[in-house]
């Protein structure tokens, strides 16, 4: 049976960590990825570029990548991107059956019981958790996650087929570094970025003249 992956996350911008993380769970999974553009992230402030164009940033990033696709579900929906809320539509959409992972990267499972009806999340999808180096995993979960993951950790990518929902597979491959907020950063205080997300993407960046002049660094997603 085939593995729905999604990738949420608000994407402001793209960079090169998005697609290694993309890039492995693709790999290690060997099923396409879905990146899943947030239109309105309740877990941090309003984004510096609008929805539009972060997926299209998007589209540029992942042109020409095999099975790394944009789903842009959520521009779709009024109101807050809630996973919870996606995930019930897409259920209502596939059926209780179809096995689903969701992609996240370490900073958001450890941020996990601060979402809206997080506990709900596990009757929904997987957990494909990708860890960068010196991954916040290694120092220990925040107890109530602790507490919901126990017996759910599978290290074996097609036990993620055999159910629809509830394991948690950390995907433990060498990652980049970079973080969005570096990116909005280094853009806003005039240090080097360039090499830091794909080209066309910053070519998009510069040509919109996004970024420039934000300081405010956010969340690293």
């Amino acid at each position: 049976m085939s593995l729905l992956v999604f990738y949420g996350g608000t994407f402001d911008p793209v960079h090169d960590g998005h697609l290694a993380i993309a890039r492995a769970a693709r790999d290690a999974l060997d099923e396409t990825v879905r990146l899943m553009p947030a239109a309105d992230p309740p877990h941090r402030a309003p984004p510096g570029a609008n929805a539009a164009q972060r997926a299209r940033m998007l589209d540029l990033a992942v042109a020409g990548e095999p099975r790394l696709v944009v789903d842009t579900r959520e521009l779709a929906r009024a109101g807050r991107s809630y996973t919870v809320e996606t995930l019930r539509e897409l259920r209502a959409q596939i059926g209780a059956d179809a096995p689903v992972a969701l992609l996240v990267g370490a900073d958001s499972f450890l941020g996990l019981p601060q979402w809206h009806e997080w506990e709900a999340l596990f009757d929904l999808a997987h957990f494909v958790v990708a860890q960068r180096p010196g991954s916040p995993l290694e120092q220990g979960l925040p107890a109530e996650l602790n507490v919901r993951i126990a017996g759910r950790e599978t290290d074996d990518a097609a036990a993620l087929r055999t159910a629809p929902a509830g394991r948690v597979l950390r995907l433990n491959q060498p990652l980049q570094a970079e973080s969005a907020s570096q990116v909005r950063q280094r853009i806003a205080t005039g240090q080097p970025w360039q090499d830091l997300v794909p080209a066309p993407v910053a070519a998009y960046i510069e040509r919109h003249g996004l970024y420039a002049g934000r300081a405010g660094a956010g969340a690293p997603l």
